[in-house]
């Protein structure tokens, strides 16, 4: 008897850094959404939007990696750093899906980007051929009595956390310990990323 397809969602991100608002809506959707893993696809760097405060790419994967340490259902994946960029999320899908032809892949997003999708290259074959879950962020508003078939509208919490939010409370406060889980705290201290540091010792 073949074994059933594992389900997998497909949580995209910069995760620069990832925090534990990540985490949080994670663990919610595996239980609540009933997938077997979700992957934290992190995205490269695009060299043709430059950031001041993007880390590299592999900074922001070993981050991911430290954080998801010892939830084997949460996993870190580089799939896009090889892949051509940008990196559009159809071909995304397909390459891990000819990677991995044992699971079955779901998209997850965030409502304020579901309000664009139809901006997104092939949205309706990711639709089709994948379907996706909206997860709620602050500000965006999504008709669940709207959404064609394969998209559903989950109830998770709600937390108004960013990574902008904490690139820029870094260099004040120092390691952030409440919204970055300890390893990736200590990881940013001890390679003095994002500015930690300059301004504390500028207050001194």
């Amino acid at each position: 008897m073949e074994e059933p397809k594992k389900r997998i969602g497909i949580f995209g991100g910069s995760f620069n850094p990832i925090h534990r608002g990540h985490l949080m809506l994670t663990q919610w959707l595996l239980h609540e959404m009933s997938f077997d893993q979700i992957w934290f696809v992190v995205s490269p760097s695009n060299p043709l939007k430059h950031s001041a405060d993007m880390l590299p790419e592999q900074q922001r994967l070993e981050m991911v990696k430290l954080a998801l340490n010892g939830h084997p259902r949460l996993v870190a994946c580089d799939v896009e750093f090889d892949m051509p960029r940008p990196s559009y999320t159809i071909a995304t899908l397909r390459e891990l899906s000819s990677r991995h032809p044992d699971c079955d892949f779901t998209l997850i997003i965030g409502a304020d980007n579901w309000e664009v999708i139809d901006h997104w290259r092939a949205a309706d074959e990711i639709i089709r051929d994948y379907g996706i879950v909206i997860y709620p962020r602050p500000g965006a508003t999504v008709n669940a009595d709207t959404l064609p078939p394969g998209v559903t509208l989950c109830h998770a919490p709600v937390v108004a956390v960013s990574s902008t939010m904490l690139r820029n409370l870094i260099p004040q406060w120092g390691p952030l310990d409440y919204f970055l889980t300890p390893e990736v705290s200590d990881y940013i201290v001890n390679n003095k990323l994002y500015n930690y540091g300059n301004t504390l010792n500028r207050q001194h």
